[in-house]
């Protein structure tokens, strides 16, 4: 079975990989790096400011952490408990993957850091403004895991893997972050 699911994983992640061209090698390659996202950062910081006030301080911290745990979580109890071979590393199928600018970052890559940290924010904060704006948080957070298979470095299960963790990471802080801006209001 698990034989199986990997064989669906690697044909998938064949089929996504290979739909590439150089406008979207540049895209892909921007979408999956960080300091692009600061203005989107801001913009979130602003709306939050605006609805919590002084109390955002908390939510920064929470912010921090949830990143941090899902960063984390996704190296010390996954990656290296794994060690599942990125597609980039694997020598049955380096020659067929497509990577851009010849990186493929380290050897393991169950789960996805990216993904993680992706969710994790957006479930985080979108979870703290409102539906519509976690919507397109998910998406944001979508967007930037596929742009790891695109880029050769992950599975599509690497992906999937990311997303479950940083959701649920985003989730508990969401829930811990609300206890405590709930003490402050009550004082």
């Amino acid at each position: 079975m698990l034989e199986t699911l990997e064989q669906y994983d690697q044909s998938l992640f064949l089929w996504l990989n290979s739909c590439h061209s150089e406008i979207l090698d540049f895209i892909m390659w921007q979408v999956s790096g960080k300091l692009q996202w600061v203005p989107l950062y801001l913009i979130l910081l602003y709306l939050l400011y605006k609805k919590y006030g002084r109390s955002i301080w908390v939510i920064i911290i929470g912010a921090a952490a949830a990143v941090t745990l899902a960063d984390q979580i996704s190296v010390q109890l996954f990656k290296d408990v794994f060690e599942r071979w990125r597609p980039c590393h694997n020598l049955d199928l380096k020659e067929l993957v497509h990577t851009v600018n010849g990186k493929c970052g380290a050897r393991f890559g169950f789960v996805s850091s990216h993904a993680a940290n992706s969710f994790a924010t957006a479930s985080f904060i979108g979870l703290l403004l409102n539906k519509k704006i976690l919507k397109y948080l998910l998406l944001w957070a979508i967007l930037v895991a596929y742009s790891r298979v695109y880029l050769g470095v992950h599975y599509p299960g690497d992906i999937i893997g990311g997303a479950i963790l940083g959701t649920a990471i985003g989730f508990f802080i969401y829930k811990g972050v609300g206890l405590g801006l709930k003490r402050i209001n009550h004082v």
